[in-house]
């Protein structure tokens, strides 16, 4: 008979049949289950994957332009007469006077360094502006009187941070020694598109990849954490949902936040069970799993898809009332399938209904030629 996917009884026999090499797991959904998914719930908090980090902004990087000026005691015998760019006074009491030379902008090369007259080549890459200054001192010892030297960040080409997807304004923002945190960020490009609720905030830096809900970030302080240069923030618009087929009131892929969203809220969502086709007793949840949220006699025994995962049917009986407070504790993940198989007398009555077309069109048939 036509149907929309396999009965619950074929389902119940899926742990025979391997997927990808893995074997299907069939749990049963109890409180004790929905608890445990729960507690071992890995949610990638900021805070823990990324760490708070530390103000940048005074870092000095490959293709920064730098102002440097060079000052030196009376009697400057250095640059008081060296004749290195504009000669610039500070008069003291005694009448003795500071001659400072300001120096051509210097732009860090690519291998992380600027040239100084009388000092020669500097490391400037990788380290603050103060830093750079004292090795210039150190260096100009001996050969000027008491220098003292001023480093400033003129144009900065590298502690900047990129800002896509559904914001106001895409674009780079930079960096400054105040340490701009995440939220900050996302201010200074107008915010988000979309209401904060819905919005989920995603971090990449370097190789790694951390995800949160904006309300979330929000709520917690902890969690607005410092960025680092070249770090990437993606606002997504509802980018998690489950997948709702069989005897459902509505077979479709339904979006939801990323505060994310219960199996009762999921059916709700999806209008409920047909009540003239629907098995209370067969309604099943589809999900790769993560072998920490498994108890461990069934981590022991489970063989993994290539990507660690175990495929996993959660089973859920509706026809007891004490599931629908499991129901509101228990947790939908993103690519989750919820499935509703028919009830078996809704395949009879399929049956019947062929049947009937089949017999009343010859009997009426029958009927008429007799008389």
């Amino acid at each position: 008979m036509p149907s929309a996917g396999p009965s619950a009884r074929a389902v119940d026999r899926a742990q025979q049949q391997p997927v990808a090499n893995a074997s299907i797991e069939i749990i049963d959904v109890t409180d004790a289950v929905a608890r445990q998914l729960i507690a071992t719930s890995s949610t990638a908090y900021f805070a823990e994957s990324l760490g708070d980090g530390y103000p940048v902004g005074s870092i000095v990087g490959k293709g920064d332009v730098l102002d440097i000026s060079i000052w030196e005691a009376p009697p400057a015998a250095l640059f008081g007469t060296s004749g290195i760019g504009g000669d610039q006074r500070l008069g003291s009491a005694s009448g003795s006077t500071a001659r400072g030379a300001s120096l051509p902008e210097q732009m860090v090369d690519s291998e992380g360094q600027v040239t100084i007259p009388f000092v020669g080549r500097v490391n400037a890459a990788g380290r603050t502006t103060q830093q750079i200054a004292r090795e210039i001192n150190q260096r100009l010892l001996g050969k000027a009187h008491q220098p003292q030297t001023i480093v400033r960040v003129l144009r900065n080409a590298t502690t900047n941070v990129t800002v896509v997807g559904d914001v106001a304004n895409s674009g780079r923002v930079a960096l400054t020694a105040r340490g701009e945190r995440l939220l900050d960020v996302l201010a200074s490009v107008g915010g988000v598109k979309q209401p904060v609720g819905k919005t989920t905030i995603q971090v990449t830096r370097g190789t790694h990849t951390s995800t949160m809900p904006l309300e979330a970030v929000i709520k917690d302080p902890r969690q607005n954490i410092r960025l680092q240069p070249d770090d990437v923030v993606t606002a997504l618009f509802q980018p998690y949902s489950f997948t709702a087929l069989g005897a459902v009131g509505s077979n479709a892929e339904i979006n939801y936040e990323g505060t994310g969203i219960t199996l009762a809220q999921a059916l709700g969502r999806v209008a409920g069970l047909q009540d003239f086709r629907a098995d209370v007793k067969g309604v099943f949840l589809f999900r790769l799993e993560d072998p920490t949220a498994l108890d461990p006699a069934t981590r022991q025994r489970a063989r993994l898809t290539p990507d660690g995962k175990v495929p996993v049917i959660y089973r859920i009986n509706m026809k007891d009332p004490a599931m629908f407070f499991v129901a509101q504790s228990f947790p939908i993940r993103n690519k989750d399938v919820l499935y509703v198989s028919n009830a078996p007398l809704a395949d009879i009555q399929k049956f019947v209904n062929v049947i009937s077309s089949t017999i009343i069109p010859v009997a009426t048939v029958s009927a008429v030629m007799e008389q």
